[in-house]
C-alpha cells in the first residue's frame, strides 16, 4: 500500500497539517481504512498542501553581524 509518510511527523498548529506528508490528523488516522480511490484523492492533493503551506511559512530572521560584533 503506498504512503505519503516520509517520517517526518510533526504538525504545523497553524496549518493543522503534517509537515512531512500534508495529511491532517484524521487523514493520517484513517489512511489504512481508506479505498485505494480515496488515498489515491488524497495523494494527488498532497503536493498542493504541502506548497501552499511551505508559503504561509514566516522567513526566519537572518543574523546579521555589526561592525562592532565583528570586532
Amino acid at each position: 500500500m503506498q504512503t505519503p509518510c516520509i517520517h517526518v511527523c510533526s504538525i504545523d498548529p497553524a496549518t493543522g497539517l503534517c509537515m512531512g506528508c500534508g495529511r491532517t490528523l484524521p487523514e493520517i488516522g484513517g489512511w489504512m481504512s481508506f479505498s485505494d480511490e480515496e488515498r489515491r484523492q488524497l495523494m494527488a492533493v498532497l503536493p498542493a498542501r504541502l506548497a501552499a503551506g511551505r508559503l504561509a511559512i514566516p522567513p526566519q530572521p537572518t543574523m546579521q553581524v555589526t561592525a562592532e560584533q565583528r570586532a
